[in-house]
């Protein structure tokens, strides 16, 4: 007995990590046989300014250097992503090509990144006016869908980056995606729009895509030595409890650095904290199952 206490007394507790469980070091996945068809997920938030964009730059690169073949659609009229990415789009052909003509081959419309394993399908401001032309299609909340669908088979996972709305094309997003991933600064009023937020998917499940899963709520934007963000997340993890993803990703000025390169922050900046952060997101994305 007192061998067994004394053996208790010498383990180490395991240290907490910003959402207050034990951190977890995900293992790296082993390569795939095959690719294709993909999973894909949607990042969205109703509210601008919260990581989206550059979660789904540096989580797609991150996915690309585990070996897995990765498209990134650029859903937002900004065109960040593509920005981010440092492709083209103005003389190209962008989503809001295919979504409004069914005659054009989606594959036409992808470009390579310089991150071996990363595409992309540009978006610019043509497709503000998406919603106004959609609006009177039959069954116009399935559109990306149906062109997803052309493209699928080609990679393990297909990411939407959606715009700071809820409006007709993240519907559309919705209703194409298996997951959701929801990145929340970790400040107050974003927690706020997460139930309405919630209620959209919940409604999207009902009436236009059952199979449609919660993969996560990602904190970004995160500073520990600020008392506001240690007890938004102690609000988020007791309200959504195992929901919120492990993985943090901090505040720091290389993202907005690695943006102006035109290069995720894993290739502009590879030993950053930042980079290996979306590498560990990647891990336990892949982990829960969320990507092959």
């Amino acid at each position: 007995m007192s061998t067994r206490n004394e053996t208790l007394a010498g383990m180490e507790a395991p240290a907490l990590g910003p959402t207050g469980r034990p951190m977890r070091d995900f293992p790296e996945p082993k390569p795939l046989r095959s690719h294709g068809p993909a999973r894909i997920v949607t990042m969205c938030n109703q509210k601008g300014g919260v990581g989206k964009t550059t979660t789904s730059i540096n989580l797609g690169a991150a996915v690309a250097e585990y070996g897995r073949r990765v498209l990134a659609i650029d859903f937002d009229p900004q065109g960040a992503l593509s920005a981010g990415l440092g492709v083209d789009n103005h003389d190209a052909t962008t989503i809001y090509d295919l979504l409004l003509n069914p005659r054009l081959d989606p594959k036409d419309a992808i470009q390579h990144t310089s991150v071996e394993g990363l595409d992309v399908i540009p978006a610019n401001i043509d497709l503000s006016a998406a919603e106004v032309h959609l609006v009177n299609e039959v069954a116009r909340e399935q559109i990306l869908a149906r062109v997803l669908r052309r493209v699928a088979d080609d990679y393990d996972l297909i990411l939407i980056d959606c715009q700071p709305s809820l409006g007709l094309l993240t519907v559309n997003a919705l209703t194409a995606a298996h997951g959701v991933l929801i990145p929340l600064e970790s400040e107050f009023f974003a927690l706020r729009g997460v139930a309405l937020l919630k209620e959209t998917i919940d409604k999207v499940q009902d009436r236009l895509n059952p199979a449609l899963q919660l993969d996560g709520i990602l904190v970004t934007m995160y500073d520990a030595r600020t008392l506001h963000a240690r007890e938004v997340m102690d609000r988020v993890v007791g309200a959504f409890g195992d929901i919120v993803l492990e993985t943090v990703i901090r505040r720091t000025v290389k993202f907005p650095d690695a943006s102006v390169a035109g290069q995720p922050v894993t290739q502009f900046a590879p030993e950053h904290a930042a980079a290996e952060a979306h590498r560990q997101l990647a891990r336990e994305l892949i982990a829960r199952g969320a990507i092959a």
